[in-house]
Order: C-alpha cells, then structure tokens, then sequence
C-alpha cells in the first residue's frame, strides 16, 4: 500500500521550502516535514501520536526565542 496524503501545508522561507505532509499508510499516520533548498531535500517524519508533544516543544522554543529578543531589545 502506498502512503496516501491526507493533508498539505507549505512554508516559503528566503530560499528553503517547507512542506508539511500528514500521510496514512499500514503503520498509521505520520506527519513527514520536508526541507527543500536548491535541489536537495532532508525530510523527517513524526508519528501522529506524538505530534502533540512536537508542537508543544516548538512552542516552548518559540517562546524561549522571545524571551531572547525581548531582552536584547531592553539593552
């Protein structure tokens, strides 16, 4: 059985494209997160389950990178 794709997101960003792929296959879903620059491509792939715990850590990074900008501002 092939992967289907269920949905698609792409990010634009200076020259890399993102695409952001949630995909069915036997073993269940997978959001497959694909980096393209130029012509090379580096892909990762997170298990659906723990999608919750990805966003949540890219939040908490999120936030972090804040708290940076907001204090270099106040110098």
């Amino acid at each position: 059985m092939e992967d289907d794709i269920i949905c698609t997101e792409k990010i634009i960003a200076d020259r890399k494209t993102f695409f952001l792929d949630l995909k069915k296959n036997v073993r269940g879903k997978v959001v497959r997160i694909t980096e393209k620059v130029s012509s090379n491509r580096d892909r990762i792939m997170v298990p659906a389950e723990i999608l919750d715990d990805f966003i949540a850590a890219l939040q908490d990074i999120r936030e972090t990178l804040k708290q940076e900008q907001e204090e270099q501002e106040e110098q």
